[in-house]
């Protein structure tokens, strides 16, 4: 059972602590500052903190262990997953069916969370969902006048092709932007997901590398994304040769690319 304290990255699971009705993540620390005290999330153990279902195994179920010493009232909503210009995109759908929809779990006590398909997966290629897990707001105590903050969590659910075989096909392109401005692309013309972890690159012959990325991202079916990344201003690249190195759900990449120019 994963925790929420100790997220493993390249489960590309996603969590986010919300100021009720709005984002609150990037300035929860600024905020604690400023204000006199604020209502923690939840805490939250998630098992499984990713889902596959397939014709075979249309089915699926969630654990959520509540941690804290209060009772925690969860909204649970599927969404489908596109990703549109390197952006991910979620529509709310009743193709998959979550039971139940609202759930409160006691304090040091489980809730079970059911996936089911409503339908057989179609095409022959991969389809994505996301389940988003969202703590709804409680009443404050009395004389509390600080900031209450909700946690929102994004389950990855992948529903295998019709055929079964489906692959992510990964083609990687790298250009110079400017002296120490790096362009990393990467197109996804296979038909099922990859998710890109420790992403770094090395001039020829070097064993240190001259720039890379160790956040997760998921690239789904037909999809391309970008990274731009800055090397040391110190840093030479001579040549137009440099060696990629990342680590994905699918295999492990090592592979030589032609600096280029976009």
């Amino acid at each position: 059972m994963a925790s929420l304290k100790n997220i493993n990255r390249t489960t590309g699971f996603t969590v986010e602590k919300q100021q009720l009705g709005s984002t609150f993540l990037a300035a929860l620390c600024a905020v604690a500052l400023l204000v006199p005290e604020f209502s923690k999330a939840a805490e939250w153990n998630v098992d499984p903190i990713r889902v596959e279902l397939s014709q075979e195994q249309p089915t699926a179920a969630i654990i959520i262990r509540n941690e804290s010493d209060q009772p925690s009232s969860i909204q649970i909503q599927a969404v489908v997953w596109s990703q549109l210009n390197g952006k991910d995109v979620y529509t709310p759908t009743r193709e998959l069916l979550v039971a139940p929809p609202i759930a409160t779990i006691p304090p040091q006590s489980d809730q079970v969370i059911r996936i089911a398909l409503r339908q057989s997966a179609e095409g022959l290629s991969e389809q994505a969902y996301r389940i988003n897990l969202q703590e709804l707001p409680v009443q404050s105590a009395p004389g509390f006048s600080g900031l209450q903050v909700a946690l929102r969590i994004g389950l990855p659910v992948f529903v295998q092709s019709k055929n079964g075989d489906a692959k992510p096909q990964m083609s990687w392109t790298v250009s110079r932007l400017s002296d120490n401005q790096l362009k990393i692309g990467m197109r996804n013309r296979g038909n099922a997901h990859v998710l890109i972890s420790d992403l770094s690159l090395y001039a020829a012959g070097d064993v240190t590398p001259i720039t890379g990325e160790s956040a997760s991202t998921y690239v789904l079916a037909g999809q391309e994304r970008e990274w731009f990344l800055k090397t040391r201003a110190s840093q030479r690249i001579d040549g137009s040769s440099l060696r990629l190195k990342a680590s994905t759900d699918a295999d492990t990449i090592d592979t030589e690319l032609v600096l280029g120019r976009p």
